[in-house]
């Protein structure tokens, strides 16, 4: 399997503007620029993207291992946030916040189990090896 995008990219950093296009289209000539990405502008930035990529990878593993399970999903949103650091000239962390209902049939405790090994095991996380990645988990019963 592979998938891909595209940048396309006008002027100079500071006036100059781009699009982004992936293989499915969702993103078609979405607009980035320097003011998206360390401003207010509109439209999206690496990071935004790679926060999506991230919150979207650890919720599908997490519902893959809950699946394996045979134990039914009913609720889950995942929020992640990307930090960068100019100054250490990256992205220094990632904080995952994971909102939950209860899953019939698994303790609370169990869950987190669970959660954790899915921020581990996401080919999201893999991918960011280095990068401290941070869980943080509400589960409503």
């Amino acid at each position: 399997m592979k998938r891909s995008s595209k940048a396309h990219w006008i002027g100079d950093l500071n006036t100059g503007h781009g699009e982004l296009t992936t293989q499915s289209l969702v993103l078609n000539k979405t607009q980035y620029s320097f003011n998206t990405r360390f401003a207010d502008g509109i439209g999206t930035n690496p990071e935004e993207l790679l926060a999506a990529a991230h919150a979207g990878c650890f919720t599908m593993a997490l519902t893959y291992a809950l699946s394996q399970l045979k134990l039914a999903v009913k609720d889950l949103e995942t929020t992640a946030v990307v930090t960068v650091d100019l100054a250490k000239g990256g992205i220094t962390g990632i904080d995952l916040t994971l909102n939950a209902s209860a899953i019939a049939g698994l303790s609370e405790v169990a869950f987190h189990q669970h959660a954790h090994a899915a921020k581990q095991n996401c080919l999201v996380s893999k991918a960011l090896g280095g990068i401290e990645i941070n869980l943080t988990i509400n589960y409503k019963q």
